[in-house]
């Protein structure tokens, strides 16, 4: 990977390419499950967290809670450090790299922090809540996007390696033809 062989590895591609298939999918079922539960509202994730007498909806439990973070925090380390790993080999600058990377890792982090900071510290946090939530995704998205150009780029690139060998050894057989002619 830190050469770019998997460039010219067709199998690496295309595991890389599924991968993203399934992290596209992942980024969808965030969408969906943040969106069943409450919008981009203050008010809806306050009622999430803390609870709704209208709607006949309990505060959401220490214990509860705790099962979420004890899955959460492993998995979006895990996919955000796959993803950033690979952003790594892509052509943005120093700065882009490290921008990048801290900002889906903080991101993270806070989207799952501000859960419990709204639930126990104060309902103000749901202003957290939701822009982290939306800067999560939106650097899931934004690597995926960069990663899929990055798998097609050198998809394209090794096409047009291959169509100049064929075209080389196209030249060098019709050169050969030609020494054997009377």
């Amino acid at each position: 990977m830190q050469t770019g062989g998997f460039q010219n590895n067709p199998f690496m591609r295309l595991t890389l390419g599924l991968m993203l298939l399934f992290m596209v999918g992942f980024v969808g079922t965030n969408f969906a499950l943040y969106f069943a539960k409450m919008d981009l509202t203050p008010s809806s994730v306050v009622a999430y967290y803390n609870g709704s007498d209208e709607e006949f909806r309990p505060a959401r439990t220490y214990q509860s809670m705790l099962e979420v973070s004890h899955m959460h925090l492993p998995m979006m380390a895990m996919v955000i450090l796959l993803l950033t790993h690979l952003i790594i080999f892509a052509p943005f600058s120093r700065g882009g790299k490290i921008a990048f990377i801290a900002t889906a890792f903080l991101s993270g982090l806070f989207n799952e922090g501000a859960s419990w900071l709204v639930r126990f510290v104060h309902p103000e946090f749901a202003l957290l809540k939701i822009a982290s939530f939306l800067i999560l995704q939106g650097s899931l998205i934004f690597l995926l996007i960069s990663l899929g150009l990055y798998l097609y780029r050198a998809w394209r690139k090794e096409k047009a390696l291959q169509q100049e060998h064929l075209q080389e050894e196209d030249f060098e057989e019709a050169v050969g033809e030609e020494q054997h002619l009377p």
